[in-house]
């Protein structure tokens, strides 16, 4: 039997990928359809809304793609070729991609919105939304120019288990390259992280000192009285932090997976696990977004 067989064996893990896929498609449709209504009836969106709204639009393409796996897997159909295989891969490095340089630049944003007047970031708080894509596909570029390797290098082989990756499932795999290039892919791979999980790193402690100055002068003037309510500027920044913060971690748990991808054995069920930790940031940002959003609760209550 075939190792792509056992995997039908495993109710639970289809179970799964199904509830992962429908989860994350709906959370990601209310978000998306919030900030359209938004649109529609006030005509104008901040930068950091605007930013929001694409990046719900690139999970439901990455949750789509998971959707068409999943399919592969619960029913068993052979469709994979050289081209399907290399589309998926280039498609969903393209979403992923898409997907980090956006949650960083959320950061950066944000970091900017709180900043005081006197900050030399308060000359680039009134950028117009043309100019925020523009930096959004500049820095999708820079993570693309590293990534393109692996559209070259992948393949639909059923039959060859020596000297590839399992990358998306059983029959589409990616053929490693020769050791230099590897390595080379590899160490080029970790700067472009470092660089772009440095940015949110550097503007979310920018957030936290300023958040935490902020709250020291409130109690100053306020020693006698209860402190007032935050307010929505600072309330969508402790957002965006727990935003960075849920980044971070489904990151160090991809790259966990992704480090002891040896000790699956070539199991495909360790694949597939490990393919639904990579999109778990797709799945669970937009529900922390509007679990944290009263007027996205609002909005649903008013459509319920």
């Amino acid at each position: 039997m075939k190792i792509t067989n056992k995997l039908y064996d495993y109710i639970g893990i289809r179970n799964a990928f199904f509830s992962e896929v429908g989860l994350g498609i709906s959370a990601n449709s209310i978000l998306l359809l919030f900030h359209i209504f938004t649109f529609l009836l006030q005509h104008r969106l901040k930068p950091t809304d605007l930013i929001i709204g694409l990046l719900a639009l690139v999970h439901i393409g990455m949750m789509t793609i998971l959707g068409y796996i999943a399919t592969d897997v619960a029913l068993s159909q052979d469709f994979w070729d050289d081209i399907k295989c290399k589309s998926v891969i280039y498609v969903h490095r393209f979403l992923r991609g898409f997907s980090i340089c956006a949650t960083c630049l959320l950061s950066v944003l944000q970091a900017i919105t709180l900043s005081p007047r006197s900050s030399c970031l308060a000359k680039f708080k009134h950028k117009s939304p043309q100019q925020t894509l523009c930096v959004l596909v500049f820095l999708w570029a820079f993570y693309m120019s590293f990534s393109a390797h692996f559209s070259l290098s992948s393949n639909a082989i059923p039959n060859v288990t020596s000297n590839v990756i399992v990358f998306i499932t059983e029959p589409c795999k990616i053929v490693q390259m020769s050791y230099f290039f590897r390595h080379l892919f590899s160490v080029l791979g970790v700067f472009r992280d470092v660089f772009l999980i440095g940015l949110m790193a550097l503007s979310s402690g920018y957030m936290v000192t300023l958040l935490c100055r902020h709250r020291r002068h409130i109690q100053h003037l306020h020693n006698t009285r209860p402190s007032p309510k935050a307010s929505p500027v600072q309330r969508a920044t402790w957002t965006i932090l727990l935003l960075m913060s849920l980044f971070v971690f489904m990151y160090c748990s991809d790259s966990i997976f992704s480090s002891s991808r040896t000790m699956g054995n070539n199991d495909p069920v360790y694949y597939y696990i490990h393919m639904m930790v990579a999109n778990g940031y797709a799945t669970t940002s937009p529900m922390l977004l509007i679990c944290t959003e009263k007027q996205i609760i609002n909005f649903l209550k008013s459509l319920w």
